[in-house]
């Protein structure tokens, strides 16, 4: 993982902010110890707080590998709330109903495996918070098919709207700046297709934040 922040604006920022709990810190230590990307600390708190401010019942994540996202927001919903994990990897997905189970937030999650692309299409809206955190190239098509799920007041926050490992800043910067980014590989594309996606749609307000390895939040107003 490669934060956008200086290290010591990176520290500041999670000391200040919420205390994870030994569930938590396990699962980051996890993450050094495996070299997993996880979305962190800072990320994480923040997608809690997106989800209290939503007084979010049902949550929905394209991606969620061992749960580690997950496990920050299932504090915040109700016990008749639900929260719906997918990934492709059984082993991830197994690791993440240990962890949220020891967590005690088993009984109103859902740990869908295989294609979150496919996933979505057999659930009914309405989710109060989206997580965009899959194959890039597949970010646009993501929003796409979650969009009409997401009501008013609703948000769809997509991870890696700034770096990753394969990402090129450069051409996202071209693109902010109005230019055509030249030679762009699919990673990239995929991340300007997404924020054009969502940038252009009246009604979503977006805001990039540099959490992280960059996060695009995404607001529905209308």
């Amino acid at each position: 993982m490669v934060d956008v922040l200086p290290d010591d604006i990176g520290r500041f920022i999670r000391a200040v902010g919420p205390e994870p709990d030994d569930q938590l810190q396990e699962m980051d230590d996890y993450a050094d110890r495996e070299g997993f990307p996880h979305v962190g600390p800072e990320v994480g708190a923040f997608l809690r707080f997106v989800a209290r401010m939503s007084d979010a019942e049902r949550i929905f994540e394209f991606g969620s590998g061992y749960g580690y996202s997950a496990y920050w927001m299932a504090e915040t919903l109700p016990d008749d709330g639900e929260l719906v994990l997918t990934e492709v990897d059984a082993d991830e997905l197994e690791l993440a109903r240990e962890y949220l189970r020891e967590g005690g937030y088993d009984e109103f999650t859902r740990y869908e495996l295989g294609d979150a692309m496919a996933t979505i299409e057999r659930y009914d809206g309405p989710f109060d918070v989206v997580l965009i955190d899959h194959q890039k190239h597949r970010y646009a098509d993501a929003f796409e098919a979650v969009r009409p799920k997401v009501p008013v007041g609703g948000v769809v926050v997509a991870d890696n709207a700034i770096t990753a490992g394969p990402i090129e800043f450069e051409n996202l910067l071209e693109y902010a700046v109005g230019d055509d980014p030249d030679d762009a590989n699919e990673h990239t594309q995929g991340i300007v297709d997404y924020l054009e996606c969502v940038r252009s749609d009246p009604a979503f307000e977006t805001i990039v934040l540099p959490l992280g390895e960059g996060i695009a939040v995404s607001y529905r107003v209308e």
